[in-house]
């Protein structure tokens, strides 16, 4: 074994520290990119709530609309037994 990486773990070799260099960059636009999206995200709730609707049950109908409908629908009737159980429904 005569490759640098194992006669001393603490090195790198300049191949392994181009590839960590190329992880992390692109980790780094990918978060750039991401808090542009949220600031998006963010811009079209103030939209949508200055022409009146509620944010908050805006994005329970996105969480809503990410559920398989299927696994919705038997989590909806678990809720409906439970509030009835409780005297709610």
């Amino acid at each position: 074994m005569d490759d640098a990486s194992f006669e001393n773990p603490d090195v790198m070799t300049a191949a392994a520290q181009g590839r960590l260099r190329t992880i992390i960059e692109r980790i780094e636009r990918l978060e750039e990119d991401k808090k542009a999206v949220m600031e998006d995200m963010k811009e079209v709730f103030a939209e949508a709530k200055g022409e009146g609707y509620d944010v908050k049950v805006l994005r329970k109908v996105i969480r809503i609309r990410k559920q398989d409908r299927a696994k919705r629908q038997e989590e909806e009737a678990i809720l409906d037994l439970y509030l009835s159980a409780l005297g709610e429904v």
